[in-house]
């Protein structure tokens, strides 16, 4: 049996975001997922925003991504390990991607792959500032609030939530200029790593692609989004490739 020495990860794929071509996105993403190598990978790392929008009721989630989720159950099948963060997207999936053998992950998350130390998340409300946008984080993570939105009718509430979608910078093609070392995100990166050994941060959220060193000697990495390509990170226990 091969030795499992490969990681991935990827974030932002939007799935369900009517932008560019959706089918198209969905099925780069769907022919990633079935180009991963099963016997040779350990882990693939959902880094958030899989999808645009996700709510799940107790017995009512979203239609769709049939394929997709074929493609993550037979990695799992295979024995391949997949975790995931929940995005500023699809923060209220609650249990059901752990039904199918997914395992949730709070960010900052730590974890050491074949000596090298991680630090992973989605990368929103990471460093300083943003007060305003961390309130309202708060407020969809409450379980209060939750429940008051999971009264209305699924046909409502999706309703409310694309159209929320579709008011978002990402749907109006709008990129996003990281701002280097004054960007709260590499501020996070930098004082996190004064107090941890990290050799790699990977991160999404921003749509942009972001490779820049830490004063400490770690990498700070954000993967683009995948509307109009794919976009991920392979690590094979010595080298780590953005693909």
């Amino acid at each position: 049996m091969a030795e499992r020495t490969l990681t991935y990860f990827a974030a932002d794929v939007h799935l369900g975001l009517d932008v560019h071509d959706p089918a198209a996105r969905e099925k780069r993403f769907v022919d990633f997922l079935r180009s991963i190598d099963a016997e040779r990978t350990e882990s693939l790392y959902l880094l958030g925003d899989i999808w645009d929008f996700w709510y799940e009721y107790h017995d009512v989630v979203p239609k769709g991504y049939v394929r997709v989720f074929a493609a993550l159950m037979d990695l799992m099948d295979a024995g391949v390990k997949v975790f995931f963060f929940q995005g500023n997207h699809d923060i209220w999936c609650y249990h059901y991607f752990e039904s199918m053998g997914m395992v949730k992950l709070q960010q900052p998350y730590l974890v050491e792959i074949a000596g090298k130390t991680f630090c992973l998340g989605h990368g929103d409300a990471l460093g300083p500032g943003n007060r305003w946008y961390k309130f309202m984080r708060w407020g969809f993570r409450h379980p209060f609030f939750q429940g008051l939105f999971s009264i209305l009718h699924p046909t409502l509430a999706f309703w409310f939530g694309n159209s929320w979608s579709r008011h978002s910078r990402l749907s109006k093609d709008i990129g996003y200029d990281f701002k280097g070392e004054s960007e709260p995100l590499w501020q996070f990166a930098d004082e996190f790593s004064r107090e941890h050994k990290v050799d790699y941060f990977i991160f999404g959220h921003f749509h942009c692609r972001v490779d820049m060193p830490v004063p400490s000697g770690a990498r700070l990495l954000i993967l683009k989004d995948w509307m109009e390509g794919s976009s991920y990170i392979e690590f094979d226990g010595t080298d780590l490739h953005i693909r």
